[in-house]
């Protein structure tokens, strides 16, 4: 008998005893070899060997339970869409982005008569591929490239440390605390790093806007070493005491990861570029080339970057080379979120097809072409009101 089926007979004896492999399978399996055939010493050690080669090719045998691959990694589509969902509630994607999740949102009064801007979250449960809400206490939510971990932070902000949520499990798996506390978070392109911004008081109180931003932090997410405090403050009021921008002014990467930026407000003339840049140490900075003209569109440069995507109207949005900043092509849909590779987008607009421009709150999420008037839709139609309750906002990252 070879050391194959003497490994295959004790697997068998064990399981028929109702166990689970031990680790002295080696010496189990020798002993009923002794038992059929005994050799002499040099007869024995051939099979020592032999035993030591098969055992390492024996499938782990566990407690039965199997680790499924998260779901985005078997829902491999090119396109993923659901045009009858609306908010979606099973995966959509395109190329290599996909929708990580949405928030809904609504003004909740507080006890002293102020109104606070609420989000409620709902990002991809990795074991089902279907959008699952998350706990309201998490205030803030931001998936990282991936979709595996979301890093998340308690109400009210801002707040002293940063969850990084494991979207399989549902459980935190880590927590960052900082020095200073924190009101956003959002991942670096390559989903090693967090840049956390840090405010004074919420950012997201309604009344009129007030400059609250104190600086941020760039934080290694594997390790959770958080880097020196960068201090990055908004504009001082006018003399007449009005702030000219929003209490909410996170900092956010730059597309290649080298630099971080703040918005700021837009200038005339179309080509100027809407955001202050920064190193990541805080030093004031020239933008990255190519992402000049991206004015205040998620989707910015394209992977190729040899465009760039501009928010538009509901005539569409331009596409611009990135280089001179000159019109390309005209594409479907308002705001550009994300790119789903170097020619298409992922996009908030109506199918002109279905209504013809009109009405820019009757939208959904589309996916387009450059060169193309097509439009695929990739969800249901939003409820077409600007301060409808349920009105969802998507979310998006790499897959």
């Amino acid at each position: 008998m070879n050391v194959e089926q003497l490994v295959r007979e004790a697997l068998q004896e064990e399981a028929a005893a109702g166990g689970t492999p031990r680790g002295d399978l080696a010496d189990r399996v020798l002993t009923a070899r002794r038992r059929r055939n005994r050799r002499g010493v040099a007869g024995a050690a051939a099979v020592t060997a032999a035993l030591v080669a098969a055992i390492l090719t024996v499938p782990e045998m566990g407690d039965g339970r199997e680790t499924a691959s998260p779901a985005s990694e078997s829902i491999t589509g090119d396109v993923v869409g659901h045009p009858d969902q609306s908010p979606p509630r099973d995966l959509i994607a395109a190329g290599n982005t996909a929708v990580s999740g949405y928030f809904t949102s609504r003004a909740v009064k507080q006890s002293n008569g102020q109104e606070l801007f609420t989000r409620y979250y709902t990002v991809l449960d990795q074991k089902t591929g279907r959008y699952k809400a998350l706990d309201t206490k998490w205030a803030w939510a931001a998936v990282a490239p991936g979709m595996r971990t979301a890093a998340v932070l308690e109400g009210e902000l801002p707040a002293w440390r940063i969850g990084l949520l494991d979207l399989v499990t549902g459980k935190v798996e880590r927590w960052i605390p900082t020095n200073r506390p924190v009101a956003g978070v959002e991942w670096s392109p390559d989903g090693k790093r967090l840049v956390a911004t840090s405010y004074s008081k919420n950012p997201d109180r309604i009344d009129r806007p007030r400059s609250n931003r104190t600086g941020f932090y760039v934080i290694d997410a594997g390790s959770g070493e958080v880097g020196p405090f960068r201090t990055l403050r908004q504009p001082k009021p006018d003399k007449w005491g009005n702030y000219h921008g929003n209490s909410r002014e996170d900092v956010g990467w730059s597309h290649d990861g080298t630099k971080l930026y703040v918005e700021r407000p837009k200038t005339s003339g179309g080509k100027s570029d809407n955001r202050a840049w920064y190193t990541t140490s805080g030093v004031k900075t020239a933008p990255p080339a190519g992402e000049r003209f991206g004015g205040w569109s998620q989707a910015g440069l394209s992977p190729d970057g040899k465009h760039v995507a501009v928010d538009g109207d509901s005539d569409g949005s331009w596409i611009v080379n990135a280089t001179t900043g000159q019109k390309v092509g005209l594409v479907p849909g308002m705001q550009p979120l994300a790119w789903a590779d170097s020619k298409r987008l992922i996009t908030i607009g109506c199918d002109p097809k279905r209504c013809s421009g009109k009405n820019e709150y009757r939208s959904q999420l589309l996916l387009v072409t450059v060169g193309s008037k097509r439009a695929v839709p990739l969800s249901g139609f939003r409820k077409a009101s600007a301060d409808y309750l349920g009105r969802w906002v998507p979310l998006t990252a790499a897959r």
